[in-house]
């Protein structure tokens, strides 16, 4: 029996994917799992028993990737899940910002019936201080062509705009003339749309250098991280008119008021049909990991996808093994356990995730395997659990 903690509310569909295998749990400290949203955890202690956090989202800069590793924690996360939400939102806020409607809405509510003129001809009278732009025919920036920035591209050239793009890990985006030098794509966009990562690399990476690169009166749409963007130097280019507006999807103090600014209170995966998705893959990822020893989505470990579990498996998180596998099969060969075969995935810190496949008619039972290879005492194996078939 598995216990999952959940530290945010989790979609029931995704919920219902757990097997009678896993039981929910009220007590972190107990859990074999969590399952996790936008709750911080960067100073979260964690319990030895914990063995996996997966984010029902693409973020996770809410967890403590590389403590979690060195305690043998995997992370998941939810590639795609939300995507198709946070394009809708994206094409909403493009569409919003270059018609103007958000004023036009703001200033539709004040209209009210006078001596001298009805409803109907005052929006006659007041309408042209609204008129805004179509989108057909203008050209799109996309920076960041992971699953959320192909999307935006395929359907905005869809609605009849030209699309460029940059992402500093692809060439090559069908429908996309791709960019090495983000600057050279600025100058060609009227739009841009951010879909990178928040770290270290991207950390304030919209500065004023960057702006300077842009069309003047270009819409800058912002629904991947706040931290993405150096705000006073945005606003500073707000001011200018050098971004004619921004569209942002994470109101704070900085922002909240500022002409040109239309913020969104986190909307961009906020739809149920994404929190369904994003539950139902985090529920599958937890699963594959428990049930078959498969590491699939992981942000702090490499991909290791054996297959479904047909033979009994163990599960081994090392460290300061130059070769895991030879390693790891010379301890079932000392205790006379065959491996039928073996797979690692090892980060740069030197910390391997062991995945071994054993022959099923060799022992009799799972702590005769344990016993054999004395895990306690073990100064390279930081955690090794049992998978049975």
């Amino acid at each position: 029996m598995y216990k999952i903690a959940k530290l945010n509310k989790i979609s029931p569909v995704g919920l219902a994917r757990l097997t009678d295998d896993y039981e929910i749990t009220e007590n972190v400290n107990e859990a074999d799992g969590i399952l996790v949203r936008s709750a911080d955890m960067l100073t979260m202690e964690f319990s030895p028993v914990l063995k996996a956090v997966a984010r029902a989202g693409a973020g996770v800069n809410n967890i403590p990737l590389d403590r979690c590793a060195e305690q043998g924690i995997v992370v998941f996360n939810t590639p795609g899940a939300n995507a198709n939400a946070v394009k809708e939102l994206v094409i909403c806020g493009m569409l919003m910002a270059m018609r103007n409607v958000p004023a036009g809405l703001e200033w539709a509510k004040g209209l009210a019936p006078n001596e001298e003129m009805d409803v109907a001809k005052q929006v006659e009278k007041g309408k042209s201080k609204y008129a805004g732009h179509e989108i057909f025919g203008k050209t799109l920036g996309v920076v960041g062509l992971g699953a959320i920035g192909r999307k935006i591209a395929e359907a905005c050239s869809a609605l009849g705009m030209d699309i460029v793009g940059y992402d500093p890990f692809v060439t090559e985006c069908e429908g996309v003339k791709v960019y090495t030098d983000l600057k050279e794509m600025l100058a060609e966009a009227d739009i841009v749309t951010l879909h990178l990562p928040a770290n270290d690399a991207t950390k304030k990476m919209i500065n004023a250098d960057v702006i300077s690169a842009m069309k003047d009166g270009v819409l800058l749409l912002n629904f991947s991280r706040d931290k993405l963007v150096n705000e006073d130097d945005l606003l500073a280019a707000l001011e200018s008119g050098k971004v004619s507006q921004y569209v942002c999807d994470f109101p704070n103090d900085h922002m909240v008021g500022k002409p040109n600014v239309i913020l969104t209170p986190h909307l961009g995966a906020s739809s149920a049909e994404a929190e369904d998705n994003c539950a139902e893959m985090a529920v599958k990822e937890i699963r594959d990991y428990f049930e078959d020893g498969n590491i699939i989505n992981s942000v702090n470990f490499p991909k290791l996808d054996m297959g479904q579990c047909t033979s009994p498996r163990v599960a081994m998180m090392v460290k300061g093994m130059e070769n895991p596998v030879a390693e790891v099969m010379d301890m079932f060969s000392e205790i006379k356990v065959p491996v039928v075969k073996a797979m690692a995935s090892m980060r740069k810190d030197g910390i391997s995730y062991v995945l071994a496949e054993l022959d099923k008619d060799s022992f009799t039972s799972a702590e005769e395997v344990y016993n054999g290879l004395n895990v306690e005492n073990s100064d390279k194996i930081m955690s090794a659990r049992f998978i049975g078939c």
